[in-house]
């Protein structure tokens, strides 16, 4: 057993292309989850270029117009969910596998609609997890691309349960100041154990941060410690795990 890697993009912003260049360079997948507008102003991918993104990684859903699914009443919720996926499948001509909840915000209601739309699994917000986790509409990650304060992790952590699970990646994240190396340092970790690596991000906030040079360094430090059989999809993670 080795180290895998798993990285999600989210929203569809334009900049999802530099992403996606950036993983193709050193060999690495990802999922990319889009919605088909997005309700709070920010961009979205024309269909062409969903078709270009999807003829080398994943592509999930994430909802018709980026709605936070709690927020709603449940007949919205299903609205946004299975016309997110339909309007995705016309794009793509293909199945749509995965969703991400926007903003991390879901019922349990929602991951039931999600479930009977036709998913075969969804991603979470949940982070500091080294597996997938033990539900497949509820799968979290390791760590936001996103130089969060040590006060967001605590949150985070108290709030989303399974703390004997995530309390090793608790304490790497509150070991370090500089988000760059708090990155290598979780990464690192599963590497040195033999785990799961979940990366996601927002492209624009790569944008806003012009750390597109610190993350390709990143991933390059990823490529040269991860097999490429281990260098999976969400997609992919989610069936080796359930």
């Amino acid at each position: 057993m080795s180290v895998s890697f798993t990285c999600s993009i989210d929203d569809g912003h334009p900049s999802d292309m530099k992403m996606a260049e950036i993983l193709a360079r050193h060999g690495l997948k990802g999922t990319f989850y889009i919605p088909i507008k997005n309700r709070e102003g920010q961009p979205v991918m024309p269909p062409d270029q969903i078709r270009i993104l999807a003829e080398q990684f994943e592509v999930g859903s994430h909802t018709y117009d980026h709605c936070f699914l709690s927020s709603v009443g449940l007949g919205e919720s299903h609205y946004q969910v299975t016309e997110g996926k339909h309007q995705l499948e016309d794009i793509l001509g293909h199945e749509v596998a995965g969703f991400c909840y926007p903003g991390g915000k879901f019922r349990q209601q929602d991951v039931a609609i999600v479930q009977s739309a036709g998913f075969k699994y969804a991603r979470t917000t949940v982070n500091l997890c080294f597996d997938a986790g033990h539900k497949r509409f509820e799968m979290p990650t390791t760590v936001q691309l996103y130089p969060h304060s040590r006060s967001v992790y605590l949150r985070n952590y108290a709030k989303m349960g399974s703390w004997g699970q995530r309390r090793s990646g608790l304490q790497l994240a509150l070991r370090h100041d500089d988000w760059i190396k708090r990155l290598y340092a979780l990464f690192d970790h599963a590497a040195l154990n033999d785990q799961s690596f979940h990366l996601w991000c927002h492209s624009h906030d790569i944008d806003n941060l012009k750390a597109w040079q610190e993350v390709n360094r990143f991933l390059e430090h990823v490529a040269s410690r991860v097999a490429p059989e281990n260098r999976l999809s969400n997609q992919e993670l989610a069936e080796a795990a359930y």
